[in-house]
């Protein structure tokens, strides 16, 4: 598998389990000509309740791994990943890097709207990246954030149109309504499978920006000059797991509407390659 691999110069993603497959989906729509190398740090997981040296280090394996196999370009598919470790990976990278943070922040302004809710893993929330990225692009803006932690697991139990959710929603997402939010970013990858019932409790006035369609379209955009020109095509996908996971195949499927056909668990080494 791995010459194959190198052989194909695939879009190498990574994260810390199966939140990055709603970005690895969106790209999967926008190019599909295009191979990709998916990487769930699934030995890890969760990145969002990590200190920022650790999901540093963490980030820097994971991206070390996918340039060993040659990727062309690296996506950083993990909300906390992206605010902890973005500049380090950066500077790490042969070749072009991109995270989640800035594509969603984007596609919030470009909304035009005045009061923007920001939510997310306590660590992503705890970074600030957000908030520092919407003030530098358009210091006019109000902003409020808001850490939803127990998201993960209900998107992960696939109870993304659940009354659960929606009463989990209602005591997180009460005090944005009330501040006035007119758009909500959802800053954690694994958010976008909770749509149906955040919509519910937020009400159609609120927009909801997902993260995942807006770093396709950001990549899309970028990177054309690297992208394979045949949009006809399907591109092949290669999964990279750090530890075995039913429970991975199971949101896999879900998120995806497939399995894998190349699924391989990988050890991450002290030098970050399998």
């Amino acid at each position: 598998m791995m010459d194959r691999i190198a052989a194909s110069h695939p879009i190498g993603i990574f994260d810390s389990g199966v939140g990055g497959l709603t970005v690895l989906s969106a790209l999967r729509r926008r190019l599909p000509g295009e191979s990709f190398l998916y990487l769930g740090d699934t030995a890890r997981l969760p990145y969002g309740t990590k200190s920022a040296g650790t999901v540093q280090r963490y980030a820097l394996k994971a991206a070390a791994h996918l340039l060993h196999h040659d990727v062309k370009l690296l996506v950083v598919a993990c909300n906390t990943a992206t605010s902890f470790a973005l500049p380090e990976l950066i500077d790490a990278s042969p070749v072009p890097v991109a995270g989640v943070v800035e594509p969603g922040v984007r596609a919030a302004l470009a909304l035009g709207v005045h009061r923007i809710g920001v939510i997310g893993t306590e660590g992503t929330i705890r970074s600030g990246s957000y908030q520092r990225a919407l003030a530098r692009m358009d210091g006019s803006v109000s902003v409020r954030a808001v850490p939803c932690p127990l998201f993960v697991p209900l998107a992960e139990e696939g109870w993304g149109d659940h009354p659960v959710t929606d009463q989990v929603a209602q005591t997180y997402l009460t005090p944005l309504l009330e501040w006035g939010a007119e758009a909500l970013i959802l800053g954690c990858t694994h958010y976008p499978l909770l749509v149906p019932s955040l919509q519910r409790v937020v009400g159609p006035e609120v927009t909801l920006v997902d993260s995942a369609s807006s770093v396709a379209d950001a990549v899309a955009t970028s990177y054309a000059d690297l992208l394979e020109r045949d949009l006809g095509g399907r591109g092949e996908l290669f999964v990279h797991l750090t530890d075995a996971s039913d429970h991975f195949l199971k949101v896999a499927r879900h998120i995806l509407g497939t399995l894998p056909e190349h699924l391989e668990v990988v050890h991450l080494d002290p030098d970050g390659r399998g």
